[in-house]
């Protein structure tokens, strides 16, 4: 599953190795306080988990304008 991670195809699916990175920690965070997995876990570690809810589409990262950015905390996934 990590080897997804060296593929170009993931970068390119969210948009570039830095959105793509933003996009792991926030789901990784979400993941350690609590949330529940959108895929079934079977047997895989929180990175594995999210590297493939990104590559089934389950997460996108969504950017918001500043004036929005006050209605929310901006990290939205």
């Amino acid at each position: 599953m990590i080897e997804a991670l060296k593929s170009d195809e993931i970068v390119e699916k969210v948009g570039g190795k830095f959105k793509l990175c933003a996009l792991i920690q926030r789901r990784l965070v979400q993941l350690l306080e609590g949330a529940r997995p959108l895929i079934a876990r079977d047997g895989r570690t929180d990175l594995e988990l999210v590297v493939e809810e990104i590559l089934q589409d389950k997460i996108t990262l969504e950017m918001v304008d500043a004036d929005d950015a006050s209605a929310s905390d901006g990290a939205l996934l």
